[in-house]
């Protein structure tokens, strides 16, 4: 048998204790989700498609609603049952033939004022939602500031209005990243469970993006970011002071993945998603198919997690959010996600604190 072959195998094997514990439905955290509607942004990128197939192989959830768009000549539906095909789906598919029906679009677009909803779609969401999971973001780190403020800032205060008018709104979790605090002046400091002080008001940037001419924006975005490494880490430590601001009377919570890679476990062991293989997880795919034999070292540690992993988390985050909800818990938790140290180094994380993979690995179960 082929070596690769036959430790996908064992990985596999691994799991099935896990997954028939998952079912038998004595977790609180599946107690939790039980007849649940979930609302999803994000739902077609690579954290997304995952997190949506854990969702429906884990829980029971009443509906998954998705925010989706027309995209490069297809039609939202048409995106939908593509995505629904992925090979990522393929267990869910042996185990629940039917899952596609409890997946459903709504057309929107995170980096419009509403987050582009209709009317109608919006009243429908606010009477049936009762789990928000925001992960929709841009990640490119060059993005032009007035693109990343649409949809990482502005996304999420459009995000949190719709959660305020949820009838039976019960958790909202927020995906950040383990770097929007990774700035200059904090290296070698820890990177602490809270939410730090904005670099700028969210509304004056957003007023900033909104009015002034991209040209004039971008020349002067070097000293609007000054201590962040990008616009990518800069508008996603703002979007953070959004969620405290907004938050404060809601069942929120912020989860901050670091560098995020293919699957260790599920569904399957390595899967990747094709719109993921540049970067950090590029490198990984090179490394599994042999092409790549040599790689530079650095000194710079870089925090990295499994994607079933952040999703195991986020997952059980919303449970536990809820639980502190009821009880009158005060406070917005942030859950910095990895598997190490606790500093900042030169825009990397060594590591963070809490949230350990042991607890990550057996949230559900």
């Amino acid at each position: 048998m082929d070596i690769a072959l036959a430790l996908e195998i064992e990985q596999v094997s691994r799991q099935k204790a896990l997954e028939e514990e998952a079912l038998r439905g004595e977790s609180a955290v599946r107690q939790f989700y039980a007849g649940t509607t979930a609302l999803i942004t994000g739902g077609t990128g690579f954290i997304g498609k995952q997190f949506i197939e854990k969702l429906l192989r884990s829980c029971d959830v009443k509906r998954i609603y998705i925010l989706m768009r027309s995209k490069k000549g297809k039609s939202m539906s048409e995106r939908l049952q593509s995505q629904l095909n992925e090979p990522v789906y393929d267990n869910l598919r042996s185990q629940q033939p039917d899952f596609a029906r409890k997946v459903i679009p709504v057309e929107g677009d995170i980096s419009e004022l509403g987050v582009g909803l209709k009317d109608e779609d919006r009243m429908k969401l606010a009477q049936e939602v009762n789990v928000i999971f925001h992960v929709a973001a841009t990640t490119r780190f060059e993005e032009p500031l007035k693109k990343a403020t649409f949809v990482n800032v502005r996304g999420t205060r459009e995000i949190l209005e719709l959660a305020k008018c949820c009838k039976d709104l019960r958790s909202f979790v927020h995906v950040s990243t383990a770097f929007s605090n990774a700035t200059k002046s904090r290296i070698n400091h820890d990177l602490e469970e809270k939410i730090y002080e904005s670099p700028v008001p969210p509304e004056v940037m957003i007023q900033l993006a909104e009015t002034v001419e991209e040209c004039r924006l971008n020349a002067i975005t070097a000293d609007l970011i000054r201590d962040w490494p990008n616009t990518y880490c800069f508008t996603k430590a703002i979007a953070e002071d959004v969620v405290r601001t907004m938050g404060k009377d809601l069942p929120v919570a912020i989860v901050r993945p670091p560098v995020v890679v293919c699957t260790l476990n599920e569904p399957t062991p390595g899967w990747l998603d094709m719109s993921s293989v540049i970067g950090p997880s590029g490198i990984f795919l090179t490394l599994m198919l042999g092409v790549m034999h040599v790689i530079l070292r650095s000194d710079v540690s870089i925090p990295i997690m499994p994607v079933d992993y952040v999703n195991n988390a986020v997952i059980a985050t919303a449970s536990y959010t809820n639980k502190r909800y009821n009880k009158n818990e005060k406070g917005i938790k942030v859950y910095n996600i990895s598997c190490s140290g606790s500093k900042i180094e030169t825009y990397s994380l060594k590591c963070m604190k809490r949230y350990t993979t042991c607890l990550c690995c057996t949230a559900i179960s």
